[in-house]
């Protein structure tokens, strides 16, 4: 063997112009299978509708003057005494999760721990703010419907 045949030929430099152009080519195809994909999606829907913030819960003489009555569907606690009813969240501001009420009256997070008073006021745990209390109004059939965006004081209560 010759001493040129054992050295590794070098290769030829890729010229500028072939580069620019292979660079151009992949981005002609990455662009090509990004619309491609985006063509895919575009039949399927990525966000899905939110449930109506507002919803029925019954008719008012339904609800007992003195009682609480828990509506687990719609995550609520529906309190009616002499000054009216009102209706409050079960869903803890911390992260979420659905609160329990023990017999004393007090509501506990049962996942991070938080804990709150019979007007959900916080008393202890993470939860940055107390429960929520929701507005009621009286629906054109006379059943009382909540609204869970419209967010109002412990002491508003809907009176006939």
């Amino acid at each position: 063997m010759s001493k040129q045949e054992t050295k590794a030929r070098p290769e030829k430099p890729v010229k500028r112009r072939d580069f620019l152009g292979l660079a151009g080519l992949w981005t002609f195809f990455g662009t090509v299978v990004a619309i491609l994909i985006g063509m895919f999606k575009l039949p399927m829907p990525s966000v899905f509708p939110e449930a109506d913030s507002r919803f029925p819960i019954g008719k008012p003489e339904e609800f007992i003057v003195g009682e609480a009555k828990s509506l687990p569907s719609r995550r609520l606690w529906v309190f009616s005494d002499e000054n009216g009813i009102a209706a409050m969240s079960t869903v803890c501001p911390h992260l979420g999760c659905i609160v329990k009420r023990e017999e004393d009256g007090i509501y506990t997070c049962p996942c991070h721990g938080s804990t709150f008073d019979a007007i959900g006021k916080v008393l202890g745990g993470p939860s940055p703010r107390g429960l929520i209390w929701v507005e009621i109004s009286l629906g054109p059939d006379g059943r009382l419907v909540v609204d869970s965006k419209v967010e109002v004081t412990s002491q508003t209560r809907f009176t006939a």
